[in-house]
């Protein structure tokens, strides 16, 4: 099958233009993208425009306070970035167990990193956009501020996070300003975020600077010494955004690029490497066995290996050697077995891609984690505060032990793909630790099975949880399901879309049309130009 056709299987057609594709979750921040796009705005500007769109109407899954990475083909080149936070410095286990607890909290300022997002945005702009800040921040900040209408699957689950932070807000009595300035929301309700507003314009006016060593630095700080936080003016002052080489692995004549640790784009990455010498001429329960087994090995190592690289006891290299990957896919049998890896927890993300005229492409990725992160709403500001110190290892003798300055484990991951030098798109599936299988899932179907970018997207897909423990869709086939509980797969069917991922994907064919889908399982939604 040719890889730019078209199979009868697709739930819906993938979308084609010529001029400009972004490709989101949601209708209102696809629209922002191509809105600085016709406004002369580049792929980077529509990325932008539509990551900080992302944060206002769907807080749900993302925030200013978040973290972010990047790879994107510009100007005939790819570059990779890398915005996540720091812990704060003072951040130790004694901090935690003097605070009176034994393992990170979900909630509070103890598990809170300086923020990545806006300095990410600032960068990207002044380093690869065509516009300013301003131009491109608009759109967020007019919905913020004119408000916009609350989509089912927002409205899911913020309110879940409402009756959450409700329960939490009498031990973590730093979350309450939370609840009033977020509050409650139902599908259909126009929404209105004044401060979100007020906050997104004062990043714009100051090229991010506020959020780092202006007006709302001193908020952040002032809310944080008053609270029991951790965060200091230095802390905030001394974050960088990092600009990092993405790490790549061949196969089967395409190269995967993934963002280097911190984060766990390389599980994807090793879990191709031990597949890519194989033939997997159907998508049937030998697939999908052998993926379950390649990415339960590739865990079991990541778990153990990643953390900020200045602290990581084994190279990523290593961890992409071809000989170490020969030897792991010899160790994966006909059957299921178990592996040794750390927890894999849940999370919220928002995915994008987009493209332009030019030739640039983006693949970019922003998260609070954990829905609205921290809990933690700096009072009369719309900066929610993710929670990615969460994912620090409580083991003194693990390389992502908690510390202070340090980045943790992070699970947020683009992806892009490229062949003979040329770009071929980026793609994308959020969702915590379902991530590298979701990029997994979708590369082969775009390699081996020669799918379009929705028929990519929208085939079943299945999810390893823990142990022999995996999860399918309820449309995973059937027949395929018993399969893989014959070969010692524990097999649940789990109801909730969600948690399966939600990505995107845009292409450019051989002639030069962008071709892309979205995500069928929740708003997903893309834009042309």
């Amino acid at each position: 099958m040719n890889h730019y056709s078209y199979p009868y299987l697709n739930r819906r057609f993938s979308v084609y233009a010529k001029n400009g594709m972004v490709a989101t979750t949601h209708p209102i921040a696809t629209d922002a993208g191509i809105e600085v796009m016709k406004q002369g705005g580049n792929a980077m500007d529509a990325a932008i425009a539509t990551a900080a769109t992302l944060t206002v109407v769907e807080p749900t899954s993302n925030g200013i306070g978040g973290d972010a990475f990047m790879i994107a083909w510009m100007n005939g080149k790819l570059h990779g970035m890398n915005a996540s936070g720091r812990s704060p410095e003072k951040l130790s286990m004694e901090e935690i167990r003097k605070k009176g607890f034994n393992e990170m909290p979900k909630f509070g300022w103890l598990p809170v990193n300086v923020p990545g997002v806006p300095k990410a945005w600032a960068s990207l702009i002044d380093d690869f956009g065509n516009l300013t800040l301003k131009e491109v921040l608009a759109p967020a900040i007019r919905a913020a501020r004119e408000g916009f209408a609350i989509t089912p699957v927002v409205a899911k689950y913020w309110q879940a996070a409402y009756q959450n932070y409700s329960q939490q807000v009498e031990q973590f009595e730093e979350i309450k300003p939370w609840l009033n300035i977020f509050g409650t929301a139902t599908a259909g309700e126009i929404k209105r975020l004044p401060h979100h507003a007020a906050t997104l314009e004062d990043i714009a006016e100051t090229d991010a600077k506020s959020v780092y060593e202006g007006e709302l630095a001193d908020r952040i700080v002032e809310y944080s010494n008053e609270t029991g936080g951790l965060l200091t003016h230095e802390d905030l002052k001394n974050f960088e955004v990092e600009y990092v080489d993405p790490i790549s692995m061949s196969y089967k004549g395409h190269e995967i690029h993934e963002i280097p640790p911190n984060g766990q784009g390389v599980t994807a990455l090793m879990a191709l490497g031990m597949l890519k010498d194989d033939a997997f001429e159907t998508l049937d329960e030998k697939t999908y066995h052998h993926q379950i087994e390649a990415i339960k090995q590739a865990f079991a190592d990541t778990t153990t290996h990643v953390a900020d690289p200045a602290h990581m006891k084994v190279e990523t290299a290593d961890l992409l050697d071809e000989k170490y990957l020969e030897q792991r896919r010899s160790e994966i049998t006909e059957q299921a077995e178990l592996r040794t890896h750390g927890d894999l927890p849940q999370g919220g993300t928002v995915y994008l891609a987009t493209a332009d005229s030019e030739g640039n492409m983006v693949s970019y990725i922003q998260s609070n984690y954990m829905g609205f992160g921290s809990g933690v709403v700096i009072p009369k500001t719309g900066l929610a505060l993710h929670n990615r110190g969460h994912n620090f290892s409580m083991d003194e003798t693990h390389a992502n032990y908690v510390g202070g300055g340090k980045k943790p484990f992070h699970t947020i991951i683009p992806g892009f793909i490229t062949k003979a030098g040329r770009p071929v798109g980026p793609f994308g599936v959020m969702g915590a630790f379902m991530q590298p299988q979701g990029h997994l899932q979708v590369a082969m179907n775009l390699i081996d099975y020669g799918m379009n970018p929705q028929s990519a997207l929208d085939a079943p897909r299945w999810q390893f949880k823990s142990g022999m423990d995996i999860d399918v869709e309820d449309r995973f086939d059937a027949d395929h399901a018993r399969a893989l509980a014959r070969r010692g797969h524990k097999v649940s069917v789990n109801l909730e879309p969600n948690s399966f991922g939600r990505g995107q994907v845009i292409i450019r064919g051989e002639d030069g049309a962008l071709i892309g889908g979205t995500e069928s399982r929740t708003d997903g939604s893309i834009s042309i130009y």
